[in-house]
């Protein structure tokens, strides 16, 4: 049998459930300033889009003998960065938000820029220096959710924790000379 406080509790809990329950996820108990935490994920969604944009280009348009493997690891990259895309995008509609998809507002919100790079070489380094902003854009939002959405915050982990991936493997290319000024 339950206790009197326990059934006190999921008393309310039911009561606050059904308070403003077409707000969906957002709670009562939801402790993130929701405006800015949308803002920040239309932001992340527009850096992942920007770099899934600069991957596909960069595999299209990768040249030299270290080209093919290099290619291949830029269009993984771009299908892990729209992968990340459409969760940011979910997350967002689950707080009440809207995804922004614009092709007008990317570039201006996207934490990376779009660089083309006309080497194998400096293709490999815009990528990187872009990776090296997601992560430490992923890693202030993640500071400055706390634990005040638990959600966001483990999707943001898990999208840094891939960021970190690709940023090495990245490095690694340049470090193993695969991309020698080609």
């Amino acid at each position: 049998m339950k206790t009197p406080e326990i059934q006190a509790d999921v008393y309310g809990m039911r009561v606050r459930a059904r308070q403003n329950a077409a707000q969906g996820a957002v709670t009562s108990r939801y402790s993130a300033h929701l405006t800015t935490v949308l803002k920040r994920l239309n932001d992340a969604l527009a850096t992942e889009l920007v770099g899934v944009l600069r991957y596909r280009r960069h595999h299209f348009t990768a040249r030299g003998v270290f080209s093919p493997a290099v290619a291949a690891e830029f269009l993984v990259h771009s299908n892990e960065g729209l992968a990340h895309a459409d969760h940011l995008a979910a997350r967002m509609v689950q707080l009440g938000g809207e995804p922004d998809f614009s092709p007008d507002n990317l570039v201006r919100r996207s934490q990376a820029e779009y660089v083309e790079g006309a080497t194998l070489a400096e293709m490999i380094t815009e990528n990187l220096v872009a990776e090296r902003i997601a992560i430490d854009s992923h890693r202030d939002f993640i500071q400055y959710i706390g634990d005040q959405d638990p959600g966001t915050r483990r999707l943001l982990e898990s999208i840094l924790a891939a960021e970190e991936a690709h940023a090495g493997a990245l490095a690694a290319l340049l470090k193993d000379g695969c991309a020698p000024g080609a």
